[in-house]
């Protein structure tokens, strides 16, 4: 809303408030972080084999195995107990119940839970952050995923433990997004995608590096989903200092609240600012909300051919990132390393991703950068299902330098879909368009844990699927329109003739604007797609 980036100016858009957000922001990134690969941590399976006929002394296998050792001994193929080889004395979830061989099901059933409960869990605390606020739904989603991940603690049966990975899973995404759109909105445009980058690429890279130590530290899975529970106590706290964003008052025609948390902003940046400036700015918002006419809906995006064939592109593309950049993030076991030192090794490559982004995204061009980082994701874990299959003795250093690039892409593809999305759909259905897009993506989130449990089937078989997925979405991202330097599309009429007369080999850093685009350029002002300047997204 203009009118509001305009008082921001003078009540402070880049000071000590903005400065205070960045450092809570943080603190979510690293709640955040630990949070959503809790789901991963407690899964770790160690090496187990039959324990049973075996004597104290006997060493263990090299291989993880389901059946007795010494037939002979049992006379029985079934086995009744195990052993575990853990790593540094962790305890998992896995290992303590068991859940392993012809059990391993139930694990991959709670996995998924916690996925559905992310899908149900962004569409109702999305609705009701449009009802109630975002402050008080980022204080309610962050005490959700602290109780779901207590609740856990106590999850030692097949049903409860699904029932309550579903309520940790329903705070999934919406404790992170919530802080993200405040300090978005009260933030400087041109400074929010570096800020909330820098942010994200070293926070959400610390709390994903930190998670393994964190529960090796503690020595089992319950010590870890404690100590990473309870820090979410702190933020309810936020509401002493975050304030409620004033765009969404405004929209609810709350104009003393939204004067009140102007104040309180140019109160705590040190601006001094007289009430008929208050008063003008409430004028101009009450003038410019009557002249506000209905908008269409999201099922208008799919009433003409080519808002359609996008859409659907677009919905594509969000399931087969967040699909990848999930079950490649847990795809930390079966490669010949210690899965805590492969899962560090893999979250390393979020913070270079961030800043590849930042440096490259507005020269190259969004689809350029969304199609090429999916091709790299692609290709490299492609390899390294087939180095997994053809060598019987693989190079551990190959196949996890291998499984590290690909994480690297899917991570660069992951971060650039959403402004992707964002600026190809038209401004009127923005919204609704870009939470669609959003959800289906963490839709398809439920079928990663399936996918990593066809290793169980054959070793390289989840590779070989996430490669082909990446490759697959690489091919249809060129079937999009550039949006860098574009004028980008406000209404229907104009989303439908974005980029008509562009190619699939149309790349912003290989051209100057399309003759389509500039035909999409009326007199009505500076509407430029540029990162560096958010304000025109929402």
């Amino acid at each position: 809303m203009l009118e509001v980036d305009k008082m921001l100016e003078k009540c402070g858009d880049f000071s000590r408030l903005q400065v205070i957000m960045l450092l809570l922001f943080s603190v979510i990134n690293l709640l955040s972080a630990m949070h959503y690969y809790s789901q991963t941590i407690i899964s770790f399976v160690p090496k187990y084999w039959c324990a049973d006929g075996l004597d104290l002394e006997t060493a263990a296998p090299d291989v993880s195995s389901c059946h007795p050792l010494n037939t002979n001994a049992t006379g029985s193929e079934t086995c009744h107990s195990y052993n575990y080889g853990t790593f540094m004395g962790y305890q998992s979830f896995t290992s303590e119940m068991n859940w392993i061989c012809g059990e391993a099901w139930k694990l991959t059933l709670g996995q998924s839970m916690f996925f559905v409960g992310s899908v149900v869990g962004t569409l109702v605390l999305g609705y009701l952050a449009d009802i109630v606020g975002r402050l008080p739904i980022l204080i309610l989603a962050n005490l959700i995923a602290m109780a779901g991940n207590l609740l856990t603690i106590f999850g030692t049966s097949l049903p409860l433990f699904c029932i309550f990975r579903l309520i940790a899973g329903f705070a999934t995404d919406s404790n992170f997004l919530m802080m993200y759109i405040l300090v978005m909105e009260y933030m400087r445009p041109s400074l929010r995608t570096i800020g909330l980058s820098v942010c994200i690429g070293v926070f959400y890279c610390l709390g994903s590096m930190g998670a393994p130590w964190v529960a090796v530290l503690m020595g089992s899975w319950r010590g870890f989903l404690l100590v990473t529970s309870l820090p979410f106590a702190l933020v309810p706290l936020f509401y002493f200092i975050v304030p409620e964003s004033v765009q969404w008052l405004i929209s609810k025609q709350k104009y003393d609240k939204a004067m009140t948390c102007l104040k309180r902003v140019a109160k705590i940046n040190g601006r001094q600012l007289d009430d008929s400036v208050y008063a003008q700015f409430i004028a101009d918002c009450k003038l410019s909300q009557q002249n506000t006419k209905t908008t269409p809906n999201l099922l208008d995006l799919f009433k003409t051919t080519r808002l359609r064939r996008n859409t659907f592109i677009l919905f594509f593309k969000s399931m087969v990132i967040t699909l990848c950049y999930d079950a490649v993030s847990r795809n930390v076991q079966g490669l010949g390393i210690s899965p805590f030192v492969m899962f560090s090794l893999s979250a390393t490559t979020i913070l270079p991703a961030c800043l590849i982004l930042i440096a490259l995204q507005d020269r190259i061009g969004r689809k350029a950068m969304a199609s090429s980082s999916l091709l790299l994701s692609g290709v490299f874990i492609s390899v390294t299902g087939i180095v997994l299959y053809t060598a019987s003795n693989h190079n551990t250093t190959l196949v996890v330098t291998l499984s590290v690039i690909g994480r690297f892409g899917v991570t660069v593809a992951y971060n650039s879909a959403a402004q992707y999305a964002t600026e190809l759909i038209p401004t009127c259905v923005r919204g609704q368009g870009v939470a669609a897009v959003h959800v289906m993506g963490y839709a398809f989130t439920f079928f990663s844990a399936y996918i990593l449990y066809t290793r169980t089937v054959f070793s390289p078989l989840p590779e070989i699927i996430l490669g082909v997925l990446s490759l697959l979405g690489a091919c249809l991202c060129l079937l999009l329109p550039e949006t860098l330097h574009r004028t980008l599309p406000t209404s229907l009429e104009e989303g439908e003739k974005f980029g008509i007369n562009e190619h699939w080999y149309t790349f912003s850093c290989m051209e100057k604007r399309s003759q389509s685009v500039m035909k999409l350029a009326p007199a009505r002002g500076k509407s430029l797609s540029a990162s560096t300047d958010s304000s025109v997204y929402f």
